[in-house]
């Protein structure tokens, strides 16, 4: 796969992953931890289903391995902590906050995988994470309760894109298969937030809705997501995973009647313009190394 299909896989993922918010606000009844379980609870059916089909008889040995169960707890605690810390907390709290993931998992790459990182995505992180802070600023304020819990967000995924690199480097045939992690971390999820949930309220309009959730905006652009860890480094993939909150403000202004204001709009253009610049100047020799594993 050439550098730039890659790219361009990964922000279809972004823009799957994308929709949650301006979903979620056309739900009726389900709330919070309810809203988490069923989005989990589909998206494990899909996730049975799809590696099923991919995997068959080998799907239950291939749930086995240290290697496998620590990337499904990060994706858990991804799957989890994004709707508990918006129960706490305000929406802008929670977005800045994951705005952290491409410089938590630069670091993390740098000093556990030895990963060198080019001057340009530093800049370009400076930049995205400056302007989500702009889009978000004048916004902050709240209980810092949730905005710890949404720091379990940038945290796990750090650690989740560092540890698929780190499994799928070299291409080696021995590798542990990464994909049913994402059932794992959905099995997870779905057994936690249960009893939170309980007693369940969604009727057929919202299951209907958090079932396209399960399967659109969590199942297939994970299992992409993790496909493309072989592809691009950890922290170019956490770079371009912040177009999620640029379009997600993007389809809640133009879907939910949210508008997102100037200060949305210019700091928008600059992480659009960041990750933009990040992709452009990557020197041609860099986007030719990157092949199939």
């Amino acid at each position: 796969m050439s550098h730039r299909s890659a790219v361009l896989l990964m922000l279809l993922v972004t823009l799957m992953w994308s929709s949650a918010g301006v979903v979620t606000r056309h739900l009726e009844a389900a709330r919070g931890f309810e809203i988490t379980f069923w989005r989990s609870a589909f998206n494990a059916m899909a996730l049975v289903m799809i590696l099923g089909f991919m995997r068959g008889r080998a799907l239950l040995p291939s749930l086995k391995g240290r290697a496998v169960w620590a990337s499904g707890l990060c994706w858990a605690v991804m799957f989890t902590a994004f709707m508990v810390a918006l129960s706490l907390t305000t929406v802008a709290n929670v977005l800045v906050t994951m705005s952290l993931s491409p410089l938590f998992t630069a670091v993390f790459a740098r000093v556990f995988l030895h990963q060198p990182i080019p001057a340009r995505t530093w800049w370009a992180i400076g930049v995205a994470g400056a302007g989500i802070a702009w889009m978000f600023g004048g916004q902050l304020g709240g209980p810092l309760l949730g905005v710890l819990v949404a720091l379990g967000v940038p945290l796990a995924a750090a650690t989740n894109w560092c540890l698929l690199q780190k499994v799928g480097q070299g291409g080696r045939p021995s590798a542990p298969d990464m994909l049913p992690a994402v059932l794992i971390g959905a099995l997870l999820s779905m057994a936690l937030t249960l009893p939170l949930a309980w007693p369940l309220q969604a009727g057929a309009h919202d299951l209907t809705l958090l079932a396209g959730l399960g399967v659109f905006q969590l199942a297939v652009p994970c299992l992409l997501a993790v496909r493309l860890a072989r592809e691009l480094p950890g922290h170019e993939l956490a770079l371009l995973g912040q177009m999620e909150t640029l379009l997600g403000v993007l389809w809640a202004w133009l879907f939910a009647g949210e508008h997102p204001g100037s200060a949305a709009l210019i700091g928008g253009s600059l992480v659009l313009a960041a990750l933009v610049a990040n992709e452009a100047l990557a020197p041609p020799s860099v986007k030719s190394v990157l092949k199939n594993a």
